[in-house]
């Protein structure tokens, strides 16, 4: 394995009001490179106190501090320079996302991080875009309507894109004048620790930003339960999206929830058969498959078969996990040993359950034999009521079904709780858009996968949550409306 300097944040501290603080128990918990086994550094194990601290910390920010009364030009400039300082802390913030993930660098350093960065600039645009409007009213009156802050936001992010997905939250949260409780998955903090640091050197006020870390659900049900929190925006699992709804809905919280998904990726007969390899591959395999939106369902029309998978098993057994760190590497370490064991469990059913293993389909041994790699997998010849095609795995397991015409594979493809992503691959365009109508999802890609833009409202359908991050849309979700009414009569 190669080698890097340690990551270079405050080692078992949190960041509550513009401050490096300890946590009020003192304890610590580990963070591990999963590329390795190796322990990082140690982090604050944040409790129900320390969540308040930093809701308070927020709370007062909203209130008292020079925050409310900036205007939203000078609130755009600091978003503005927080990309910038993305762009130019680039090559360590890639480090730490790859030492904390196991993505590989590349990733980090060429995709996640400058998306992360003109996320915080997209919204910095849209900071001085943010207004009421006037309505035409009955009587002698003027009414007009102001798009306020909600207040507090706690952001609870996972450990797949750990700052890219923070970004998707604190940017337009901070771009409408809210401010923000950051709390990173326990196996991937670091990065949110380094945005903290950014943010103070972007010129961003105290008690705007602050970030928890924690190793125990007790800290996130902390900041759902808070009277004084007023938004919840979530990405992770589907069974704790639900936990949060029930909990939000005793202080009837907004909530929006990114769950997860079981990705249907339909390849009709008359596709590029290339193009649609490539794609499948990328769909299921980018991020080592520890994707939400990834296409873990692969729809094969019964003409082609046999050709398209001959060459997706080709290109599939040339992709081999490689050293995280290496710029040439695109296949990573999952993220810790507890993901690896519940990746390699989901290979095992499939066995069982009768599907055809063409591809992978064991873990791979790098290094020191301790890292938490797993060979990209593909089964053939399965049903799409087995496990392995109902349920999440959330890594590099591709479940192939073959179809017989579209309306099969649309009714298949519906036919499951998630409705976050799909995609069709077809010459035919019209046709295309036809399909794309009927799938239930909150993204459909044709002749694509995996292609997102700040600009591009994301978020599911069905069990894959609700709300819509990105975009103007993610706008509505932390800004509330208030009618004035003004009377005009003498």
């Amino acid at each position: 394995m190669a080698t890097a300097a340690q990551p270079e944040v405050k080692p078992g501290l949190l960041f509550i009001g513009g401050k490096w603080v300890d946590p009020s128990s003192t304890k610590v918990f580990p963070t591990i490179n999963p590329a390795t086994g190796e322990i990082l550094t140690q982090l604050a194990d944040a409790n129900e106190r320390d969540a308040d601290a930093a809701v308070q910390a927020a709370s007062r920010a909203f209130r008292d501090g020079p925050w409310p009364e900036m205007s939203a030009a000078d609130r755009a400039k600091i978003l503005w320079k927080i990309g910038d300082l993305i762009d130019k802390y680039n090559e360590d913030l890639g480090t730490l996302e790859t030492l904390d993930n196991g993505k590989p660098i590349f990733e980090s350093r060429q995709v996640d991080l400058p998306m992360a960065a003109e996320v915080f600039r997209y919204y910095a645009g849209w900071a001085t875009k943010i207004h009421g409007e006037t309505v035409p009213v009955r009587g002698p009156f003027l009414n007009y309507t102001l798009r306020e802050p909600v207040g507090v936001v706690a952001a609870i992010v996972p450990w797949n894109f750990p700052l890219l997905l923070a970004s998707w939250k604190v940017a337009p949260a901070l771009a409408t004048g809210n401010t923000v409780v950051l709390k990173p998955s326990p196996w991937t903090s670091l990065t949110a620790l380094r945005l903290a640091e950014i943010s103070q050197e972007a010129g961003l006020p105290d008690g705007v930003l602050n970030v928890v870390t924690g190793s125990t659900v007790a800290l996130g049900q902390a900041l759902v339960r808070h009277p004084q929190v007023a938004k919840i925006a979530f990405t992770g699992s589907t069974r704790t999206g639900q936990e949060i709804a029930r909990e939000a809905a005793g202080t009837l919280k907004r909530v929006t929830l990114e769950l997860g998904g079981k990705s249907p990726n339909i390849v009709l007969a008359d596709a590029d058969l290339d193009g649609a390899v490539r794609g499948a591959t990328v769909g299921i395999f980018y991020g080592k498959g520890e994707v939400c939106a990834a296409g873990s369902r692969l729809f094969v029309e019964k003409r082609i078969h046999d050709e398209f998978m001959h060459k997706l098993i080709e290109r599939t057994k040339k992709m081999q996990p490689g050293d995280p760190l290496d710029p040439r590497t695109r296949f990573g370490a999952l993220v810790s040993e507890q993901q690896m064991n519940t990746v390699l469990k989901y290979i095992d059913k499939g066995k069982d359950e009768g599907a055809k293993l063409v591809a992978g389909g064991e873990r791979a041994l790098l290094g020191n034999g301790k890292g938490c790699f797993v060979q990209p997998t593909v089964f053939d010849a399965v049903q799409n009521d087995m496990v392995i095609a109902r349920e999440e795995i959330f890594g590099p397991v591709l479940a192939t079904i073959e179809f017989g015409d579209i309306d099969e594979a649309v009714r298949a493809a519906n036919k499951n709780p998630y409705g976050l992503a799909a995609a069709v691959w077809t010459r035919d365009i019209a046709k295309a858009h036809r399909i794309a109508r009927k799938l239930e999802a909150g993204t459909v890609w044709i002749n694509t996968y995996n292609n997102y833009d700040p600009a591009a409202p994301f978020g599911g359908y069905k069990m894959s949550g609700y709300g819509r991050e990105l975009g103007m849309q993610a706008l509505e979700s932390y800004t509330q409306v208030k009618s004035v009414w003004v009377n005009l009569k003498d």
